[in-house]
């Protein structure tokens, strides 16, 4: 009644199982290796960059929108220029990127620049990080995309 096309583990040999759960051990792995180095570099922006009580959070607004760009940046020269690595999307995109960024930080900023009286920040900084992190994503993937057409036209890899 509540079978699954979609299981991975569903009707496949015993070595394959063996083999998707390694790969799924060295993901989480990767991810943990560079969550343990993104969240140390956050708290260390956050360390030097202070806001006043009442004031617009730009450590968490420098730390999203700075990881929104790098996020475009590299996932365009991960998948489209370097070589394939099993590891490096989820170590760099998903552990580092992942950690050093935050959407938790962010909601409890807003709600507490509502409860303390500061609305208008509340709304400029809800707005104006979501607006700062698309475009820096944006720009990233722009950036990313003119490395890599130049490093294939310097490697005589691009047809025009």
């Amino acid at each position: 009644m509540f079978e699954s096309a979609g299981d991975p583990f569903r009707d496949r040999p015993r070595t394959g199982r063996r083999h998707v759960l390694r790969a799924r051990v060295g993901s989480v792995a990767a991810v943990a290796a560079g969550g343990a180095l993104g969240g140390p570099a956050r708290y260390a922006l956050e360390a030097r960059v202070t806001a006043p009580a009442a004031g617009y959070p730009w450590a968490t607004f420098s730390a999203n929108v700075a990881g929104a760009f790098v996020l475009g940046l590299l996932l365009v020269l991960i998948l489209d220029l370097w070589p394939p690595r099993r590891y490096l999307r989820p170590f760099l995109a998903v552990g580092f990127i992942g950690s050093f960024t935050t959407f938790s930080t962010w909601m409890v900023e807003v709600g507490e620049l509502v409860s303390g009286g500061s609305p208008l920040i509340a709304v400029l900084y809800l707005s104006g990080s979501l607006t700062a992190g698309l475009a820096a994503t944006g720009l990233g993937l722009l950036v990313g995309r003119a490395v890599a057409r130049r490093r294939r036209k310097i490697s005589g890899q691009e047809s025009r």
